[in-house]
């Protein structure tokens, strides 16, 4: 594996802990800027809204850039704009804040799954985004609940200063360590086994964009994108509002919100080591019977959230099964969209903010209105049983099937 992989994973570990660290500061936002947790919801939306909108978008613009040039110049917009996120005392500054900062971190992810789908061959690609998505995973088990406990003791601006400090050191290695070109036989990149023509596609950007937004069209590339959607929308919905099902539902303290949240990562850091070790060989498997045991877990969290041992169990269950399923249709998606080199990573970025951006508005409705507390989680069950659906329909079609 090539060495540049894990340093970029380090930065995505520091734009996870932004993009996540939310659900755990939400009270204390809504508190401080004196608005609603529902509002103080919509900062993950935002979020998530400038990923979809980014992920294309930057990932067009910064096509013809080297690899080093993009990163990084992503990197300082995203560090600066979680300083302003910490002054300001206005939400609407927050917000646009979140956008921008959304913007650029799904161009840095965009780039970055681009770059690592050239730099191995097609049958460790899952091996290799398992890595990249290991510094989100991370990013839960100690980013999440570092930026919590940051937000209890100094305030929520704290865990924003937090990301802005330790974003610095991935930038320096992103600016020193990240190919001048994708696939090029720098020192960082030399050595892999990348699969014939795949990194000189990439590097010498030989498609042109209308013929790679044209992969689109292709069922085999939707069908892994529109899954990944509602997977990843039930576990943004479920996760946004983890503070009020811990505190709210099962009747827990402030404190334990942090652990929930630890456990949740420990989890989705299992889940994700399982797509990698597995997900190149027996993705259909993964999709079927992970897709299953999460649709049930979601019911079973429903139905068991005022007890403290089924949110403790299910937190680490949930989110094992969350990233397995979701690592596993990245990769689909990523092989599927081959001949797009440059804008594949964006399609799976896309793809899944789509599904965390009407996560958290869905959650919100649903906690807002009789249900409280349980309202998101329903809302999760739902969204994986309307994906088993289009599962099974699109396993019965044949040429369509990934």
């Amino acid at each position: 594996m090539p060495p540049v992989i894990f340093l970029l994973a380090v930065a995505v570990f520091a734009q996870g802990t932004s993009e996540f660290m939310l659900a755990g500061l939400l009270p204390a936002i809504a508190a401080d800027l004196g608005i609603g947790i529902p509002q103080a919801g919509l900062l993950t939306s935002a979020f998530a809204v400038g990923m979809v909108v980014g992920a294309p978008l930057m990932a067009a613009i910064s096509r013809r850039w080297s690899p080093r040039l993009a990163l990084s110049g992503f990197l300082v917009i995203f560090i600066l704009m979680h300083v302003l996120g910490a002054l300001t005392d206005e939400f609407a500054v927050l917000l646009i804040s979140r956008i921008v900062a959304a913007l650029t971190n799904a161009g840095f992810l965009a780039v970055t799954l681009s770059t690592v789908s050239a730099l191995v061959p097609q049958d460790r690609t899952a091996r290799a985004l398992a890595v990249i998505l290991g510094g989100t995973t991370l990013a839960l088990i100690a980013g999440v609940p570092g930026g919590a406990v940051l937000g209890s003791l100094f305030g929520w601006r704290s865990a924003l200063w937090a990301v802005a400090i330790i974003s610095v050191p991935a930038l320096i290695a992103v600016v020193i360590a990240t190919p001048r070109a994708a696939g090029s036989g720098s020192p960082v990149a030399s050595g892999s086994a990348a699969a014939p023509g795949r990194a000189e596609a990439s590097g010498t950007q030989a498609v042109r964009l209308t013929a790679e937004l044209a992969v689109l069209r292709r069922g085999t590339l939707l069908f892994p994108l529109g899954l990944g959607a509602l997977v990843n929308g039930a576990t943004f919905c479920a996760f946004t509002y983890v503070a009020p099902v811990v505190t709210e539902a099962a009747q827990l303290p402030t404190g334990v919100v942090p652990l929930i949240l630890a456990i949740f990562g420990v989890g989705s850091f299992a889940g994700v080591w399982a797509a990698g070790r597995f997900g190149d060989l027996h993705s259909e498997r993964i999709l079927v019977f992970g897709g299953m045991a999460l649709f049930l877990g979601w019911c079973a969290f429903f139905a068991g959230a005022h007890l403290p041992a089924v949110v403790f169990s299910l937190a680490l269950v949930q989110g094992a099964l969350s990233f397995a399923v979701g690592s596993t249709l990245i990769a689909t998606s990523i092989r599927a969209a081959a001949s797009a080199p440059t804008m594949s990573g964006s399609f799976a970025t896309a793809s899944l903010n789509i599904g965390a951006a009407a996560g958290p508005v869905l959650g919100g409705l649903a906690y807002a209105s009789a249900a409280g507390a349980l309202g998101p989680l329903a809302v999760s069950a739902a969204l994986v049983g309307l994906a088993a659906l289009v599962f099974a329909l699109g396993r019965g079609r044949g040429p369509g099937r990934p």
